[in-house]
């Protein structure tokens, strides 16, 4: 069956990647020949931008066995684009006489791709996907939409019908029904790839939302939300790349490593190299994350509340004197009053502005009222004074005496956000002053710890990390950044040099010895990249101070926020978007869109789950399964003394029911390392992907937390005492809408298999 469509595609294939190879040489040769410098004043300034430049266009060539195209789109002689053929590719392709052999999926003639139905075909009379593994075409499917008989189901159909495995037919139109099927069996490899051949229209749709927008996607499990998150990224930096490089690029936030590790191929595998992407705890600089903390206490500290607290904390240490202190200097000891340091304090408080910048300002005027009063007293200029050997004068002078800076410190003193923060939780007089009618004693009493000798000692948690950028943000830079060089030795070989024309490459041996100096900024600690755009993945378990760490990072308005309040999970989480858009969205409408189809997680799957979702938050509707996995949920019960007997019996099951594809055991987070043990004991080899970030989620087996599964997926998943997971932030035993939230997450990770493992009695919504 279509053998003759597939030869076709075949030899284009093969057409293809000899012109893919054509432009990797040339773009190869050019950074060669951009190595080569003539003399020319400035040049080497030249050379280093063209290498660049050519360096990036390997890299966006270089794509390694993904398929060089996958889909084809047919337009009719009546159409805009007049008849003619294009097929679509993660990148362009051109031969040598620059025609065009494949288009970018991001490319504005490819939306038609992803949009087109039978009852709107946008010109286009057939639609082909094409299925390629190691440089062989395998499959091709056909829509046909100009004709009555289109192979796209009618949204309008009746009722739909389930096969035992496959799609649910009916009901859902779906582009490209069978590659769409095949994509989603395919057995998972421990990292998200990309969607490009089987993206739907109301993805497409978001993905190509102009960049000067806030769009807000909710997505329940399945949905796609994280992918078209990181394809939106994507085609922005496509479509508005010179504005985006402008502006440092997109920024990709994410919940945690291990969930940054998974979808860190994605970008990538589209040509996009550049994009940063990092977790919100690792977007707080030079601070190590070693400290746990209650779940009252992480959601005390999210509270949009302490940014009052910590700016009233900051203000209390820029202070008068309370009793006149002395400065040794000469022949006189200068007297230092509170109503003179008050006044030198109101003046710069009214300056505006950050607190250590201005401290400059502060001991200029306080070296200069001191040095006022010591010429009056001595009765000379400075001029004919012994400190006029003192380099900058009189004022330098006392600037620099012992006395003067402790003075200094006392009134406006140097501080970084770690030093406000330590001192204020480990003083509670301080934190009273604070939070007063703010924060309630009780709440005040639970922010008070113990002081640490040093400040390598501070067990800073996760949440502290925001309050500490709250502070620095208030605080500025402690120094003047200053700028430093390092040289950079010349990239070319003598195998680069060898394979260059005759005409260079006497040049290019002498360039071989020359070196680039690089002129590069310290960054203090207080100071920030601030991007063109962000994405913002998981947001719904975000606190609103850590939503302040990201929104202070966005250069434009410019943002993508993906998530979905069913799966709130942390105790800091937003209590809804609207909470969330208000400190990221308050001088901008977000768009809200809504997906609404789960395309990876099975019907039965979210049928089984659906009453956990009710439970925790009845208003919620699940999205609506394209498809089955033609294996329903099974619940196991085991006694406690068989507990890893069995659970090892299940995960072999499981793991041989994926057929070549991964499985995870998911239980509380205090119980990972007691069930990788367990399974170890009896002959099964788990790991836990936190503690081997190199394997990751590549393991055939791994053990999760349930609190750190969110966007995470499975072939298999078996759930380990779901009682407790629901019990989540409440006392043992007693079911929590969020612990419900966090059992809902666990349920919903498997693609294809899921069973529950339980020794207590089940939570009502599973019973």
């Amino acid at each position: 069956m279509h053998e003759r469509e597939i030869a076709e595609e075949q030899t284009f294939l093969e057409f293809a990647y000899e012109a893919h190879a054509q432009m990797l040489a040339d773009a190869e040769l050019s950074r060669k020949r951009y190595a080569v410098s003539d003399g020319v004043p400035g040049d080497l300034s030249v050379r280093d931008g063209a290498m660049d430049n050519f360096l990036r266009r390997i890299d966006h060539l270089q794509i390694g066995n993904t398929p060089l195209f996958f889909g084809r789109l047919d337009f009719s002689a009546t159409s805009p684009k007049g008849e003619a053929t294009y097929r679509l590719g993660r990148i362009s392709i051109v031969d040598l006489d620059q025609n065009q052999l494949i288009i970018d999926w991001r490319a504005p003639i490819a939306e038609a791709f992803y949009r087109a139905t039978a009852i709107e075909n946008f010109g286009v009379t057939r639609r082909r996907h094409i299925s390629i593994r190691n440089r062989q075409v395998l499959s091709v499917e056909d829509e046909y939409l100009s004709d009555e008989g289109a192979e796209m189901a009618d949204a309008s159909s009746t009722a739909p019908a389930i096969n035992e495995e496959g799609l649910v037919e009916g009901g859902l139109a779906l582009g490209g029904p069978a590659a769409l099927l095949a994509a989603l069996g395919r057995a998972r490899t421990g990292r998200m790839g990309d969607i490009v051949d089987t993206i739907q229209r109301e993805q497409d749709e978001i993905i190509r939302t102009d960049l000067n927008t806030i769009l807000l996607v909710q997505g329940g499990p399945g949905t796609g939300k994280t992918a078209v998150a990181l394809h939106r990224a994507a085609y922005l930096l496509y479509t508005y790349r010179a504005t985006l490089e402008r502006q440092r690029g997109v920024l990709v936030v994410g919940p945690n490593p291990v969930f940054m590790g998974y979808i860190g191929n994605v970008l990538p595998s589209l040509g996009e190299s550049g994009v940063t992407l990092t977790t919100v705890t690792d977007l707080v600089r030079g601070v190590a994350v070693r400290g746990k903390e209650s779940d009252e206490l992480a959601q005390l500290k999210g509270d949009i509340r302490m940014q009052e607290v910590i700016a009233r904390a900051l203000a209390t240490r820029q202070r008068a004197l309370r009793k006149i202190m002395d400065v040794p200097f000469g022949r006189f000891v200068l007297k230092v009053t509170p109503e003179e340091t008050k006044a030198i304090v109101d003046r710069a408080k009214r300056r505006g502005g950050q607190h250590n910048p201005r401290r400059s300002v502060v001991g200029r005027e306080l070296a200069r009222a001191l040095a006022d009063q010591y010429r009056t007293r001595s009765g000379v200029t400075a001029e004919h004074l012994e400190i006029e050997e003192v380099e900058g004068g009189l004022e330098e002078a006392i600037r620099v005496t012992a006395a003067f800076k402790q003075i200094l410190q006392r009134i406006w003193p140097r501080l970084t956000g770690q030093d406000l923060l330590h001192d204020l939780f480990g003083a509670e007089p301080l934190l009273r002053v604070a939070g007063r009618d703010i924060l309630t004693d009780d709440e005040i009493s639970l922010l008070v710890r113990s002081r640490s000798e040093y400040m390598s000692d501070i067990p800073w948690t996760d949440a502290d990390l925001a309050l500490i950028d709250e502070a620095r943000v208030l605080l500025g830079p402690r120094k003047k950044p200053r700028g430093h060089s390092r040289v950079v030795d010349s990239e070319l070989t003598l195998e680069d040099v060898d394979q260059l024309p005759d005409h260079h490459r006497d040049a290019a041996l002498r360039e071989r010895t020359v070196v680039t100096r690089v002129v590069e900024r310290d960054f203090d600690e207080a100071e920030f990249v601030k991007h063109g755009h962000i994405v913002v993945d998981e947001a719904q378990d975000l606190s609103a101070m850590q939503l302040r760490v990201i929104g202070r990072r966005n250069e434009t308005g410019s943002m993508t926020i993906v998530g979905d309040m069913a799966q709130a999970t942390t105790a800091a989480a937003s209590a809804s978007w609207d909470a969330t858009m208000e400190i990221l969205a308050s001088t901008k409408k977000p768009n809200r869109v809504d997906l609404s189809v789960s395309y990876r997680t099975p019907e039965e799957v979210l049928e089984f789950a659906a009453p956990t979702l009710h439970a925790a938050m009845p208003d919620l509707k699940p999205p609506v399964p394209v498809r089955r996995a033609g294996s329903a949920p099974r619940v196991v019960r085991s006694d406690a003394a068989s507990l890893g007997a069995t659970l090892a019996r299940v995960a072999r099951e499981e793991l041989d029911g994926v057929h070549g594809g991964r499985i995870a055991i998911i239980v509380t987070t205090t119980r990972v390392g007691e069930i990788v043990a367990l399974l170890a004991q009896h002959g099964v080899v788990a790991i836990d992907p936190a503690n081997d970030l190199e394997t990751g989620l590549a393991a055939d087996i791994v053990v999760i937390p349930s609190e750190g599964a969110n966007g995470l997926e499975f072939d298999g998943v078996v759930v380990v005492e779901p009682a407790e997971i629901a019990s989540r932030g409440g006392a043992a035993g007693s079911i929590t809408p969020r612990g419900l939230r966090t059992l809902y997450v666990s349920l919903t990770r498997p693609t294809r298999r899921l069973a529950i493992v339980h020794v207590g009695e089940l939570p009502p919504s599973l019973s």
